[in-house]
């Protein structure tokens, strides 16, 4: 159009120039405009007289505030055009929503005003609308489809209340694309466990779900980034999965892509950053339980020339859009590998402790992933088993037909049943059983040991097992070797205290008490 206006920031340029004397032809080199355009604005300003708006004044003045100036010196807006505006915060709204378009609302809006403007026409005092109430929105997302999620790049802190330490707090930000509906939290990190927490926070503080989410390449989200096809973290693309939506991270170097978190975040720094910046919290729990305050109040704020906020809005149009929570939460999953060994277990290093495998899969490489609760067992994509997650040192957790049929008595040892066949032998055993289970690193050791031991009595009887099980504590030797041994020397016949009955024989050699005197 030819009395379309350049951007302020040119506008600003142009008297700023002119006010230093440079001349309406460099001007128009150095900027790229024609003469007349040049001549334009600084009769615009004359009109104004320079000597009130001064270089100064018009150098501090906002782009939008100078925007505003240039539109009160247009002519009054036409009925038709007053008619036509006072629809569009109903279409502002209407967009938002699944399906809706311009042409549709145009349809709409020219039923009833057939003497109004037409399609095109419609479009431009549409997009002139929204200029002036909200210059930095560009795009009309539809409601529940994407979640904008990146950090400020300044930090909040908590002050430690007994050594005044000063720690750093990463700040999360993420907003609605539709309702532009907020949340922010404070944490240590941006790493993987304490993201991926944030972003589940959010999802529960919006009570739903929506089509995809939308990252920054920060690594907890992107392993690799591409501007086709991007990498994404293993564990946060299975917590997506969980919450049954999807991943769509922002190209790289594309700041458009994410611009609408981009002006959340300078409006937290406003409404969060600067109310908190007097105050000193020594918890995270207290410096959030304050953020969420500030950002309720921020998001029930009304929009600038509209009539209705972002929370009005997420009630309105975007919650019911929302798909629903899962029942559970996300546990963050871990992942290992490990063997199948031949007693048909895997070691978990994690916590050290023996999970059973099928026995067909012996001696196979699998994958294990383990969240909190859950430990599961995957070869080649296909899940073998999955198990309780027990945290037992040195302990096997197994499933009695995961065990060949000739091992599966194995599956039935534990310390109770060797404790109570020890007592029936004698309380030196039952006390020696039990030195054996607790010493031991692996059980399966250790219910060896025990076993041997115990099937010693077949040859030896109750009594001498008892009696070499006391002879073999007082040498704080504890194994099965030591009580066979111990067994076969009959050692365990022996007086307590030899030493007492050993008489010392009378010879010339034999230096009596009254030699060391």
């Amino acid at each position: 159009m030819a009395n379309t206006q350049i951007e302020m920031r040119k506008v600003k340029r142009i008297f700023k120039l002119y006010s230093a004397g440079v001349s309406k032809r460099q001007i128009s080199k150095q900027l790229g405009l024609s003469r007349n355009t040049v001549t334009k604005y600084i009769a615009f300003f004359k009109r104004y007289e320079l000597t009130v708006y001064t270089v100064y004044e018009v150098s501090e003045m906002t782009l939008e505030e100078l925007h505003k100036l240039f539109k009160s010196d247009q002519k009054p807006k036409s009925h038709q055009l007053l008619t036509l505006e006072k629809y569009f915060p109903y279409f502002d709204k209407e967009l938002r929503k699944t399906g809706v378009t311009k042409q549709l609302l145009w349809q709409e809006y020219y039923t009833k005003h057939p003497e109004g403007f037409k399609l095109s026409q419609f479009r431009y005092w549409y997009r002139e609308w929204c200029k002036d109430v909200s210059p930095v929105m560009h795009f009309t997302h539809k409601a529940g489809d994407k979640l904008f999620i990146d950090y400020t790049g300044k930090k909040l802190h908590i002050v430690d209340k007994h050594t005044g330490e000063i720690q750093n707090l990463e700040v999360f930000v993420c907003v609605l694309g539709s309702s532009q509906y907020t949340y922010v939290e404070a944490r240590e990190s941006q790493k993987k466990e304490d993201f991926i927490s944030c972003v589940e926070n959010a999802l529960w503080y919006y009570g739903g779900v929506p089509e995809a989410l939308v990252p920054d390449n920060l690594r907890a989200a992107v392993t690799k980034s591409s501007r086709y096809e991007p990498k994404v973290n293993e564990t946060f693309a299975d917590f997506a999965e969980h919450y049954e939506t999807a991943v769509l991270p922002t190209r790289a170097y594309k700041p458009r892509d994410k611009a609408i978190v981009e002006n959340a975040v300078r409006i937290i720094y406003t409404r969060v950053f600067a109310p908190l910046r007097n105050q000193t919290f020594h918890t995270q729990k207290d410096i959030n339980k304050a953020i969420l305050e500030l950002l309720d109040v921020h998001n029930k704020m009304s929009f600038r020339g509209r009539e209705y906020s972002r929370y009005s809005l997420f009630k309105e149009i975007e919650s019911i859009e929302l798909k629903p929570l899962p029942v559970k939460r996300y546990e963050i999953k871990s992942y290992a590998k490990a063997t199948v060994h031949k007693n048909s277990h895997i070691y978990l290093s994690k916590d050290k402790h023996y999970y059973s495998v099928p026995y067909q899969h012996i001696g196979k490489h699998v994958k294990v992933i383990f969240s909190n609760s859950l430990v599961e067992v995957f070869h080649k994509e296909e899940r073998l088993t999955v198990h309780t997650r027990q945290r037992k040192k040195y302990g096997y957790t197994t499933l009695k037909e995961h065990m060949p049929s000739h091992h599966q008595f194995v599956s039935e040892w534990n310390s109770e049943k060797f404790i109570a066949w020890a007592s029936i032998i004698g309380s030196h055993c039952r006390a020696y059983i039990m030195v054996i289970l607790d010493k031991k690193q692996h059980p399966e050791q250790s219910y060896k040991s025990c076993l041997g031991i115990l099937h010693l009595a077949k040859k030896a009887g109750n009594e001498r097992l008892n009696n070499a099980c006391k002879r073999a504590l007082g040498y704080q030797a504890y194994n099965y070797n030591m009580v066979n041994r111990i067994l076969q020397k009959g050692w365990d016949k022996l007086d307590e205290n030899p030493e007492e009955n050993i008489e010392i024989p009378n010879h010339d050699n034999i230096r009596g008490g009254h030699y060391y005197k």
